[in-house]
């Protein structure tokens, strides 16, 4: 007879925690758009959103949240770090709506004696009161045993007389912190596990940090040793080296454990790309789950044997997370590689021009160029020397711009064979450049997709008359797709990358439903 299966709580911290990292801080507005994601699309259990008194900003953030989260019947689920502070905290946690405050007590005798200068007796008084202080104020209050990991390993005798003296205080949860991320899982499950052999019937929450690269694995030995809660954040978000990723923690715990998790996974890209724009940190590409190319197969080998029966699939299969696998163009593609991306744009080709594609694609790999699979029908198009997916080219342009007044590009489209002159204004080069061309497309019956991402570079050690590489990423109605364009100049690289797009766009609207068949032009 199976055991019944364990109820495991996730705290996201990103908008308390994660606000830690250097060189982020979330507006109101932000903060408010993030906790109702987290809340209301991922349905994490609790999240914990500011700490108390540090600025207007985060009052006015913490009232927004708590208004909405009232209205939504959430609000028992938002969290606010507090002080032992007298009545400060408790006062301005209250203030902003809220009814859950995280009280951060020492938990290590160092930090007692060293960074408060108070016994432990002391020490205990004044957390008694803070916890009553907030009882009185209708306040649910949690407990932060700050530097748990070193206080359990160099004082436990001081952090086992802490926690008896706060039996019977009404705390719902003690939380456990590792704070410099100092543990190894194994001492990770010796801890906990003491922890709640020694104080049955209590709720211990787990919160790890990723100082030594540990934070996921030491959070899964931290349920398995009968931690209740783990905290977490979007894109690892955090101070130093982060806290755990909750996309790598919630993935995890369900697919390695028997616990029950109540999170939606299916939301856990929208936002991880909603904080990572918001926070202004990029989130590597190869980033477990979350990352742009951790569903992308590069070898031929791994392509083939998927195609022949998946044989290089998990249950990490991107479509848990709305995603699609993707297979790489470049020198180490194979048949399969190339077949794969070629199924995917309904796109058939004879032997004879699937080998000359195919080599073109391992030359251009080979000299470190990176192919798309938005790229691969303009490669089909020049080795092919077909005039496919060339509905509209950029033949001249003319850009001005100037610091206090708005820019304009006035440029020559020739358009399914006619000359067409444009003109465009807006906020700098590029931005003129595709107002002109919007309203272009809008006189067609077409509306182009929404820019979602700009990247530009040039080579590494080069030098500002390098050759630029724009890569835009598109919004389309059902997908995300890139383009890219390259010249001297970023601004009509940007160009030639939007151009690449609506000779897509162009492209699905002839074709109509077959497949397009590409054969080289007859022979004259």
């Amino acid at each position: 007879m199976s055991r019944p299966s364990r109820t495991v709580q996730l705290l996201d911290t990103t908008l308390r925690d994660g606000e830690q990292t250097q060189g982020v801080s979330f507006s109101p507005a932000e903060k408010l758009h993030i906790a109702k994601a987290l809340l209301g699309q991922l349905r994490v259990d609790r999240i914990e959103v500011a700490s108390a008194r540090v600025s207007e900003g985060e009052h006015e953030a913490v009232t927004a949240i708590m208004r909405w989260a009232t209205q939504q019947g959430l609000s028992g689920r938002v969290e606010v770090l507090g002080f032992i502070d007298g009545n400060r905290s408790v006062e301005w946690v209250r203030s902003c709506g809220g009814e859950v405050i995280n009280l951060l007590c020492k938990g290590s005798e160092k930090h007692c004696t060293g960074q408060l200068g108070k016994s432990l007796a002391q020490h205990l008084d004044d957390v008694r009161a803070a916890i009553s202080n907030a009882h009185h104020a209708g306040l649910r209050v949690n407990l932060y045993l700050e530097d748990w990991s070193n206080g359990y390993q160099d004082s436990p005798n001081y952090l086992f007389a802490l926690m008896e003296g706060l039996q019977g205080c009404g705390i719902e949860h003690f939380m456990l912190p590792d704070t410099l991320g100092v543990l190894t899982p194994d001492q990770v499950y010796n801890a906990v596990a003491d922890m709640v052999e020694q104080f049955p019937g209590i709720r211990f929450d787990f919160h790890p940090h990723n100082d030594y690269g540990l934070a996921t694995a030491n959070a899964l030995m931290a349920v398995k040793a009968g931690a209740s809660t783990i905290h977490c954040t979007i894109n690892c978000l955090g101070e130093r080296a982060g806290n755990a990723s909750l996309a790598e923690v919630a993935v995890n715990l369900r697919d390695r454990t028997d616990v029950t998790l109540g999170i939606d996974e299916a939301h856990l890209v929208t936002l991880s790309r909603l904080v990572e724009n918001f926070a202004g940190k990029r989130l590597a590409e190869n980033a477990p789950i979350v990352g742009e190319d951790v569903f992308t197969q590069t070898s031929g080998i791994h392509a083939d044997g998927d195609r022949k029966g998946g044989l290089y699939q998990t249950r990490l299969t991107p479509e848990r997370f709305a995603r699609q696998r993707s297979y790489a163009l470049g020198k180490m593609s194979g048949k399969a590689s190339l077949q794969k991306n070629l199924e995917r744009l309904d796109i058939s080709l004879n032997d004879e021009n699937f080998q000359r594609v195919l080599q073109r694609v391992v030359e251009l790999g080979d000299s470190k160029k990176s192919i798309t699979s938005e790229d691969l029908p303009f490669l089909i198009a020049e080795v092919l020397e077909s005039n496919d997916y060339d509905y509209l080219r950029l033949l001249d342009c003319t850009v001005t711009s100037s610091i206090p007044l708005i820019s304009t590009a006035s440029y020559l489209l020739l358009v399914e064979g006619r000359e067409q002159l444009v003109t465009g204004e807006g906020n700098g080069g590029f931005d003129a450049f595709m107002n002109g061309l919007q309203r272009l497309m809008k006189r067609r019956g077409i509306t182009l997709p929404q820019l979602a991402d700009y990247e530009v570079r040039i080579p590494r050690g080069g030098h500002s008359d390098a050759l630029t590489e724009c890569a835009i990423t598109w919004e389309g109605e059902e997908r995300r797709y890139k383009t890219r364009g390259i010249h001297v100049n970023q601004v009509f690289a940007a160009m030639y990358a939007a151009v690449r797009m609506v000779n897509i766009v162009l492209h699905s609207q002839h074709r109509g439903n077959p497949p397009l068949v590409i054969e080289s032009p007859p022979l004259p």
